[in-house]
């Protein structure tokens, strides 16, 4: 199973890596704008969930 995974992310990467830059740029962003929007926003929340128990704490 891990050595399918492995082609198939070897097939997206080589099919990525023939794209025009323009494209390769635009899918970028469209994949990685999300990805960093949620981990912000995951981090934001955990980060008032603890700031939130400590404050009780005291």
């Amino acid at each position: 199973m891990l050595r399918d995974l492995a082609n198939w992310w070897d097939a997206v990467e080589l099919w990525l890596t023939q794209l025009a830059f323009p494209f390769q740029v635009v899918l970028a962003a469209a994949v990685l704008l999300p990805l960093c929007w949620a981990a912000a926003a995951g981090l934001d929340r955990g980060v008032d969930v603890v700031v939130a128990r400590w404050a009780r704490r005291r």
